[in-house]
């Protein structure tokens, strides 16, 4: 078959020719568009990312097309009414980041408790006095997880390894999971009272959107700190600068911030095409938790690791592989 790959870097593209054997490929380093349509007519399979805009139009030119397999977990890019219509399967990747992002939240969680970035910065000063350096154990410290999907379960696995309390506020409670993992379910505002460390795994919509707010903030139990390595909007960043200077918030991680533009995959931060709409230099520069001590932010790169991204592109010849002997996997329905 005649498989398309489309936003393509050249490292993905010598990636994917030494996995996909015996089929025509051909790799595109823009989105598909009207201007290489021409080019991808007899094309069985492509595969896009998310600006990529597989619309009617685009698909009423693809008329040998049997299958999309998108290198991203969203899919509105596609229009999913028209690819049932005219029977098209679609697969995506469910998920490649969950050790990432846990890993890095707790890296963030790591360089607070113990001082870290102070203690680096210190030392390259030649000052190597431990004033005001003194940090604390993670051991029988209690952890608050704040949404269970697959990063948050992998940091209450992580946080077990460091012998600390877990609790879970999530909508959905799964027995199976508190035995697995040795955590117990509470609602939000017990586990904002009672966490020394509380960390976001939630998705952003109009239900958590300010999920941490100026009326709840209050209830965090005083000396705590916050990790956000999901989205910023999760966290009203008023509220946000308020705890912090009322000390309720001993400090905070953060990988994402609520003025940055808005990202549906984390994997469009590393596209071409991200830079031309969005210009996170500026965003960070002029925000103002960049000038807190007792603030860590890093530039929403938690699921920026080679494996992760790997992962991305194994799923994506997973899908492309199992369609090819007809037991495709990973369909959106």
């Amino acid at each position: 078959m005649k498989a398309a790959f489309f936003e393509i870097e050249d490292w993905e593209k010598e990636y994917i020719s030494s996995k996909i054997n015996n089929q025509e490929l051909s790799f595109f380093p823009g989105p598909v568009a009207p201007e290489n349509i021409a080019e991808i007519k007899n094309c069985q399979i492509i595969s896009p990312f998310i600006y990529s805009k597989i619309d009617e139009n685009i698909l009423s030119e693809l008329s040998e097309l049997k299958f999309i397999s998108t290198r991203s977990t969203g899919f509105d890019h596609i229009d999913m009414s028209e690819t049932r219509r005219i029977n098209i399967l679609v697969s995506n990747v469910p998920s490649y980041g969950e050790n990432t992002v846990a890993e890095h939240t707790f890296a963030l969680i790591l360089d607070l408790s113990r001082k870290i970035y102070q203690s680096i910065n210190r030392a390259k000063s030649g000052d190597f006095s431990l004033d005001g350096l003194r940090g604390f154990d993670l051991k029988n410290k209690t952890l608050g997880i704040i949404g269970l999907g697959h990063i948050g379960q992998r940091v209450a696995k992580i946080a077990r390894g460091f012998e600390m309390n877990v609790l879970v506020s999530d909508l959905n409670k799964d027995k199976k999971l508190v035995q697995e993992l040795g955590f117990q379910y509470t609602d939000i505002n017990d586990l904002l009272a009672k966490s020394d460390i509380i960390s976001l795994h939630v998705p952003y919509n109009k239900d958590t959107d300010h999920l941490i707010n100026l009326h709840n903030i209050n209830l965090i139990k005083k000396g705590a700190y916050l990790i956000n390595t999901a989205r910023g909007g999760l966290v009203e960043t008023t509220a946000l600068i308020e705890s912090l200077g009322k000390g309720i918030l001993a400090g905070a991680g953060l990988d994402v911030l609520e003025e940055e533009c808005f990202v549906k995959e984390e994997r469009q931060l590393l596209s071409k095409e991200f830079p031309k709409t969005c210009d996170l230099k500026t965003v960070l520069q002029n925000h103002i938790l960049l000038q807190q001590e007792n603030v860590i932010i890093t530039p929403h790169n938690a699921f920026n690791s080679k494996e992760a991204l790997e992962r991305i592109l194994e799923t994506t010849v997973q899908n492309i592989q199992a369609f090819l002997i007809g037991k495709a996997i990973n369909i959106v329905k």
